[in-house]
């Protein structure tokens, strides 16, 4: 134990919270007590976690991508560890830190807590600080800003000059979380929405949203009626700003955002918005591109980013919506890439009238979304953004492929002729499931597509189904304002009621193991043997007839076209198996397909 104690870093925690002190970089304490916080929100696990410096004790939560540590066993009650990357916080006056990255010492082994720590008293000082302190290891946390900012802020409804932003401290945008106290974060403003007008309850207003984006990742703004007039002039898209809590910071609503975050900001009275002078040090965009090839495979209404050779420009043309006669712009693109493969992508409203590029040029669209129309087509998002010709590898390949041999390619196209010849051009491999594990399908930068045939053990019932716009082509999810009031933000309507849309996960299982697959509606239609608004229907009845379907639907076995790729949540990483399709088992096929298996062996 006093090997173990000559370790630690006594009095590191109170140096933490105390600029006045020295600073112990990575310091090493003790894990008192590891405790489960209770359910949150949206159902993720969260640690709560005591360490001591045998001067003091205090409370610490770990970030999402640090519960590996518990739940695998390495962080446990008695241990070392070593800090690595965390933020300080005050939260209604009680000190906490927020761990994002840290080590056990497994060298040190475990012992009873060592001597008896106080725990940090909360000074009023501290809460009258400008700036929180923030230590990691590598200074990411803690990065001062060199160059002062223009001094165009957003406070009291005004924008008016204001200080200190030059010197404050700089945190990533991966970091925010509603535990964290004051904050300024430095973003390239990459997307800005028109003003929005919404209708609630409580009354009427304005809003509109920016997506943000930093080193370390993308969160999406929104600021409602007083704020929207007063920023949505400042925001251009392209700029890089300084964002100064208090800024509300929320769990994010997905149905109105592709980004990949848990969380999303608001603006509120006195947050505090800033252009910086220096726009270089923040990246200018982040894509995760989808091959036009590979979009035969993508499921319908999935949110996607593509670049590819602008082969076609067409004329504007104007549509009306047939539910409410609003005129709306349009104008239809058709790219190609190295995968031999065209598709259709329409722009709509003020990104259509304005699109002026010429044809050959390499273009790179971030938040479109995959329609069936036709076969397979391509329609930017509000929220979306155009980049032509832009300083990044897949753009430099994609130029270099057109001009030495693309010009003079063949493209096959996503009509319903094509839609119909897919399987052939693209034949997927039966396996099983202790293949796809073994061969790590999906693991590497270009999705996996594979044939299973297993049976559904499990269907998981909680959440199977959302109410979606009954808007043709929308899908996108409504919220209930009141009883027969359900709002489309996209669609900016209220319709009576919503379609109910599966997302449906189901375990199935072969003779070599078990493996979750995510079913969306066409696919839960086929294997449920409803509609996700008639089981929804007769659960808010409280119809027992929902479990014998449910029941029903179980045991069953079916042959699955699957797609897997690597799925990001927060900095963990993890494979998504997802249903495209799904038949029943055709026994003549299947005794044919086993029999060639058995001949590929030549026993004799």
């Amino acid at each position: 134990m006093a090997l173990s104690a000559s370790h630690i870093s006594v009095g590191a925690l109170s140096a933490i919270f105390d600029e006045t002190k020295p600073q112990i970089p990575e310091p090493v304490v003790q894990c008192v007590q590891v405790k489960p916080l209770p359910p949150q929100v949206n159902n993720q696990e969260r640690y709560k976690v005591v360490f001591s410096d045998i001067t003091n004790y205090v409370q610490t939560m770990l970030a999402i991508q640090a519960n590996h540590f518990v739940t695998g066993g390495l962080l446990r009650k008695g241990c070392f560890v070593r800090l690595k990357s965390f933020q300080a916080n005050l939260v209604k006056g009680k000190k906490i830190l927020i761990i994002l990255d840290l080590e056990v010492l497994k060298e040190l082994g475990e012992a009873e807590k060592i001597g008896e720590p106080k725990p940090l008293e909360s000074k009023l000082e501290v809460e009258e600080k400008p700036q929180p302190t923030t230590i990691s290891s590598n200074g990411f946390y803690g990065a001062k800003v060199q160059n002062a900012p223009s001094h165009t802020s957003f406070r009291n409804q005004q924008v008016r000059p204001v200080q200190g932003s030059a010197s404050a401290t700089i945190y990533p945008i991966e970091s925010l979380s509603p535990y964290a106290h004051k904050w300024t974060i430095k973003a390239r403003c990459t997307s800005k929405s028109t003003i929005k007008s919404w209708h609630g309850r409580n009354g009427d207003g304005t809003l509109f949203s920016v997506n943000l984006l930093d080193d370390s990742g993308e969160i999406r703004a929104t600021a409602f009626n007083e704020q929207c007039t007063a920023l949505y002039d400042l925001f251009q898209e392209g700029g890089v700003y300084y964002i100064s809590s208090p800024c509300r910071v929320q769990l994010a609503k997905k149905q109105f955002t592709n980004l990949n975050n848990d969380y999303e900001l608001t603006f509120e009275r006195d947050t505090l918005v800033e252009k910086a002078e220096d726009q270089n040090d923040v990246p200018q965009v982040r894509f995760n591109f989808t091959t036009i090839g590979d979009l035969q495979s993508v499921e319908k209404d999935t949110t996607i980013d593509v670049i590819g050779v602008l082969r076609e420009v067409s004329e504007t043309t104007q549509i009306r919506s047939k539910t409410t006669q609003k005129p709306y712009d349009k104008r239809e693109l058709t790219l190609v890439d190295n995968s031999c493969f065209s598709v259709r992508l329409t722009l709509w409203g003020a990104t259509a009238l304005n699109f002026g590029t010429a044809p050959e040029s390499v273009v790179a669209f971030k938040g479109v979304k995959v329609s069936d129309f036709g076969g397979r087509s391509l329609s930017l998002l509000s929220s979306g953004s155009v980049t032509v010709d832009p300083d990044i590898e897949e753009a430099h390949r994609l130029k270099g492929w057109y001009d030495a041999q693309g010009r003079n390619e063949t493209f096959a196209t996503y009509d319903r002729m094509a839609a119909a010849t897919m399987s052939a051009m693209k034949p997927d491999q039966f396996k099983t499931i202790a293949q796809v594990r073994e061969e790590q399908l999906g693991m590497s930068e270009e999705p996996a597509y594979f044939s299973l045939r297993a049976t559904i053990v499990y269907i998981k019932r909680e959440n199977f189904a959302y109410p979606a716009c009954l808007s043709e082509g929308c899908n996108k999810k409504v919220t209930q304002l009141d009883p027969g009031q359900w709002r489309c933000e996209r669609c900016d309507k209220t319709n009576p009621r919503p379609e109910y849309r599966y997302i449906l996960p189901v375990n199935v299982s072969d003779h070599t193991g078990q493996l979750y697959l995510s079913c969306f509606d066409d696919v839960g239609r086929m294997v449920v043997g409803a509609t996700a608004d008639q089981l929804m229907e007769l659960q808010q009845n409280q119809d027992k007839a929902v479990d014998e379907i449910f029941q029903n639907a179980s045991c069953r076995t079916w042959t699955f076209k699957c797609r897997a790729k690597i799925d990001h949540y927060g900095d963990q990483q993890r494979i998504r198996y997802q249903v495209t399709n799904a038949y029943p088992v055709n026994y003549s096929d299947e005794a044919s397909r086993l029999a060639n298996l058995i001949d590929s062996y030549n026993l004799f």
